[in-house]
């Protein structure tokens, strides 16, 4: 989704093999890394990811992030994954606490901040298998008690890119975790090269073509209606110190 409804969170995405499709959870940790030793940072969080995170619903993709006031620092993502799945994965192990304790902490700011998002996979598209590389991210501050209006706007977005860019690949997610900071919803955009930023952005037209004359103007409103803002940031995928590959299987979800 890009300029108008463009752009945390979140990956790689392998759905959980259960009965139907899970919608899946991410718990995603900003680290600040020290200025003045981010090669030590990186190494050590590196060998961490891939001893202690490389598969299951414990692995970890990390992003680095290139935009915003938050650019330079790091995104440590762990799954996908269920609330369940945390019982065992957040489990306290004295060798991976250790590790962690002593090859990554101390290369780290101590401020962090965690949230917990939920795949909403009606307003998804993985219709494609694709590999990770740059993420754009549009967060939304909703306003209270306006989910339900909020996912209305949603279905109406859902319904121009599928009939008009389906190709493309996006992901939607709700924060799990609800807070002050105008973090409770994200659409990612999923893209190769930087190229795909310069395009024109056609979702107006789009809309209206899709929707019916005079209906865009409507829409604005809507939107204005449920939510306070938004904020949009670009992440970069960092294989190299991630646990996963960034590999991503195609599914299909209700109403895709």
């Amino acid at each position: 989704m890009k300029r108008t409804l463009l752009i945390l969170l979140l990956a790689p995405w392998v759905l959980l093999a259960q009965e139907g499709l899970q919608e899946p959870v991410f718990m995603n940790v900003m680290l600040t890394p020290n200025p003045a030793k981010i090669s030590e940072f990186e190494a050590g969080l590196a060998a961490h990811n891939k001893k202690f995170h490389a598969e299951g619903s414990g692995t970890v993709n990390v992003f680095w992030i290139a935009s915003g006031k938050n650019s330079g620092k790091y995104i440590w993502s762990m799954g996908p994954t269920s609330w369940a799945a945390f019982d065992e994965t957040n489990t306290p192990d004295s060798e991976h606490t250790t590790d962690w304790n002593t090859n990554v902490a101390p290369y780290a700011e101590a401020t962090m901040e965690t949230t917990y998002w939920k795949n909403d996979l009606k307003h998804s598209n993985f219709s494609r298998d694709f590999t990770l590389k740059n993420l754009a991210i549009f967060i939304i501050d909703m306003k209270r008690f306006k989910q339900l209006e909020f996912e209305a706007v949603l279905d109406k977005v859902q319904e121009v890119y599928k009939a008009k860019d389906p190709d493309h690949q996006w992901g939607s997610y709700f924060n799990e975790m609800p807070n002050n900071e105008g973090q409770d919803y994200v659409w990612v955009d999923f893209f190769d090269s930087s190229a795909w930023m310069g395009k024109p952005d056609n979702f107006p037209q789009w809309f209206e073509e899709v929707h019916g004359e005079g209906s865009f103007a409507k829409f604005l409103k809507e939107v204005d209606a449920c939510t306070h803002g938004e904020s949009s940031e670009l992440w970069m995928f960092r294989e190299d110190l991630s646990g996963g590959d960034g590999n991503v299987q195609a599914l299909v979800a209700g109403g895709q």
